[in-house]
């Protein structure tokens, strides 16, 4: 049952004052005070988005995608799912903490943890891009990067192919080295798809469409973003050997 699971992605309704004038000088002065933060914060404001994951049509747990501003121009970028599906339960958390510079995601750190049914596994890592080195924190290592150039970690190369989408719409094909939490680096290639109307939780969207085929391992991934959303991750399809692995359907999205 493990196998159904490698996944994905997002938040209420925000509520007025019963004074206009105050909502408005509130939400100016905390959008100034995020882009004194970073200026990044104007492109992409800090978001809170809700999922709703399905087996075969079934609901089997949530996932959240999470973006928000810390000091230093530092930027935390935050996922978690949690599963239970007949006897089987998983739950799953990553953040990257990075910095954008000049639209290119630069990865500080990555902290990944699962625990449920199976082995427990959690990874940190630390990156230096400028010295090229990353060091495993869990195992106390160092290692050597002969690349260094655009490399993302696992997470974070979301939020760079969301950057990618809303600089240019009109690009059909994104390609980003990302390093695994053992250390090796691989290309992640997503091609344009087409564009689709979807009905979501969420409600009616129009979207674009990616496809990710990894051709080895009998894997394909499809993945929807919203423009009218800032081109926010709103589904997300998997199929492995032609059968459905999971699916994730934007709920809520709070910003």
């Amino acid at each position: 049952m493990r196998k159904f699971l490698p996944l994905l992605l997002l938040t209420l309704p925000f509520l007025a004052s019963a004074n206009p004038a105050i909502t408005q000088v509130s939400s100016k002065t905390q959008a100034t005070a995020q882009q004194q933060r970073s200026p990044f914060a104007a492109i992409i404001p800090p978001y809170r988005a809700t999922y709703t994951l399905l087996h075969k049509s079934d609901p089997v747990g949530t996932a959240i995608r999470q973006l928000s501003y810390l000091d230093d121009n530092k930027i935390k970028y935050h996922y978690e799912t949690d599963i239970s599906w007949l006897i089987f339960s998983d739950r799953r958390s990553e953040t990257a903490i990075i910095k954008v510079e000049n639209k290119q995601v630069i990865p500080l750190s990555y902290d990944y943890q699962r625990e449920g049914t199976g082995r427990d596994k959690y990874y940190k890592w630390q990156y230096d891009l400028a010295g090229k080195t990353a060091t495993d924190v869990k195992n106390n290592k160092k290692i050597t990067l002969d690349f260094t150039d655009g490399l993302l970690d696992k997470l974070s190369y979301h939020l760079q192919n969301r950057i990618d989408l809303i600089n240019s719409p009109e690009q059909k094909r994104f390609v980003y080295p990302v390093i695994s939490t053992r250390g090796s680096i691989k290309n992640y290639q997503y091609l344009y798809d087409g564009e689709e109307e979807l009905i979501l939780p969420f409600g009616l969207v129009k979207t674009i469409r990616l496809k990710r085929e990894i051709v080895e391992k009998k894997r394909i991934t499809y993945v929807w973003f919203a423009p009218e959303l800032n081109y926010l991750m709103v589904k997300l399809y998997q199929v492995k050997a032609g059968a459905e692995q999971f699916e994730a359907q934007l709920s809520t999205l709070e910003q």
